[in-house]
């Protein structure tokens, strides 16, 4: 991430000691929730509410600097890897979710059939399945069954 506080003067958000230590805990914490968030910044910076976060969280995705993303049936995540089209993969065992690049080329499950008369500038695309450290546990209890 750039200079936090001069990301905030460049969208005329005004650099507070709350949004700096949230826009760190995004940044050193990828794919987190609010609350994992929240405390972060406790441990950081001492006591915040809850609300402040979010209204924190709020501002910063409403101006792009951060990204929010909510996988179904999980609370929402939020990362400042902006500015690009990836996507996610999401382990549905342990809910851990990690970064994928869009896929490069004729990609036809993720060029819309028909546009509705939208003009399409980004797909959003949750990949889900089980991860290496969960695959590794299920197999181990498998075998020592």
């Amino acid at each position: 991430m750039s200079d936090p506080a001069e990301l905030l003067r460049e969208h005329n958000i005004p650099v507070t000691a709350q949004r700096l230590a949230v826009m760190k805990a995004v940044s050193d914490r990828p794919h987190s929730t609010a609350e994992s968030i929240a405390e972060e910044v406790r441990a950081g910076i001492g006591t915040i509410s809850r609300q402040a976060v979010y209204n924190v969280l709020g501002v910063l995705s409403d101006n792009g600097l951060i990204r929010r993303i909510q996988p179904a049936g999980l609370p929402a995540l939020y990362e400042d890897r902006v500015g690009d089209n990836h996507h996610h993969l999401v382990c549905r065992t342990c809910g851990k979710t990690v970064d994928v690049d869009c896929a490069v080329g004729e990609t036809p499950c993720l060029t819309a059939a028909g546009d509705a008369g939208y003009e399409i500038d980004e797909a959003e695309v949750i990949h889900w399945g089980t991860c290496p450290e969960c695959r590794k546990e299920s197999d181990s209890k498998a075998s020592s069954s």
